[in-house]
C-alpha cells in the first residue's frame, strides 16, 4: 500500500517550526507499483493520481513547495517527474533511523558505545554535518555492510538532507502526517482481527476511506449519481 498526505502549512510556532492549517489534509493511497511509469510509455496509475491531487489543490500556485518522504528511490523517481521544482526533504526521522541501525551493526555487542557513537552520528547529520558523518562510516564500510549502505544512502540523500538550510526556510523535516495517515487511512480499517482482503477490494474502500478522511465523500456519491 502506497499512501501520499497533501497539506498546507502557513503559520509558524514559537520556534520556526510550520503549523499544519486545519483541515488541510488530502490522501490518496493505493496497492499500486509506481514502477509501470518508468518502464512502460503510459504513467502509473498511483503517479498520475497523487499528480492529479496536486493539481486540484493548487500546489503550483504556492510560493514554497516541499515535497518529504524517506530514502525510497521511487518516491524520489515520482518526485523528480512530477514535482522537480519543489524541495525535496528526506524525512529526518527516517535519517536518523538509517544511521542507528547502521551503529548498531557496527557495534552489537557494545551497546554503551553503540548508544554514544550513534547520537554523536545523529546530531552530526541535524546539525548538516553530511561530510563528517559520512566519514565516519566510511571507517567502518569495509568491514561492515550496514556502514557500506548508510555511506551510500548519506551520499545519494545529501542534497535532501541539508536540516538547518530547511529549517532555517520554516520547511518542515517530519513526514509523521504520513505515518499516522498509514495508520489512520489504512490501519485503521484494513487490519482489524480476522480481516482478509483481495487487492481489488483493498483498493475500494481505501478510495472510499480517503474521500472521507479528505472531506469529499459527498463529491465522491455525486459523481457517481450522475
Amino acid at each position: 500500500m502506497k499512501l501520499a498526505v497533501i497539506w498546507s502549512a502557513e503559520g509558524r510556532d514559537e520556534k520556526g517550526v510550520p503549523v499544519r492549517d486545519p483541515g488541510s489534509i488530502t490522501y490518496s493511497a493505493a496497492i499500486e507499483s509506481v514502477a509501470q511509469g518508468y518502464f512502460q510509455a503510459e504513467e502509473s496509475a498511483f503517479a498520475s493520481r497523487v499528480n492529479r491531487e496536486a493539481e486540484r489543490r493548487g500546489y503550483d500556485q504556492v510560493p514554497s513547495q516541499v515535497v518529504l518522504g524517506d530514502g525510497a528511490v521511487w518516491i524520489w523517481n515520482l518526485a523528480e517527474e512530477y514535482f522537480s521544482s519543489a524541495t525535496h526533504i528526506v524525512d529526518l526521522y527516517h535519517a536518523k533511523g538509517t544511521v542507528s541501525e547502521a551503529t548498531k551493526a557496527i557495534f552489537p555487542t557494545n551497546n554503551d558505545l553503540s548508544q554514544q557513537w550513534g547520537k554523536l552520528r545523529r546530531d552530526e547529520l541535524e546539525a548538516g554535518e553530511i561530510d563528517t558523518v559520512i566519514k565516519a562510516f566510511q571507517r567502518h564500510a569495509e568491514e561492515c555492510d550496514q556502514a557500506r549502505i548508510c555511506v551510500e544512502y548519506l551520499k545519494k540523500n545529501r542534497i535532501r538532507l541539508q536540516y538547518p538550510i530547511f529549517s532555517k526556510q520554516g520547511m518542515s523535516t517530519s513526514s509523521g502526517i504520513v505515518e499516522a495517515g498509514c495508520k489512520l487511512v489504512v490501519g485503521t480499517r484494513l487490519k482489524r482481527a480476522g480481516m482478509h482482503w483481495s487487492v481489488k477490494g483493498a483498493n475500494a474502500i481505501i478510495a472510499l476511506r480517503c474521500c472521507k478522511l479528505s472531506g469529499r465523500f459527498e463529491d465522491f456519491w455525486e459523481r457517481r449519481a450522475g
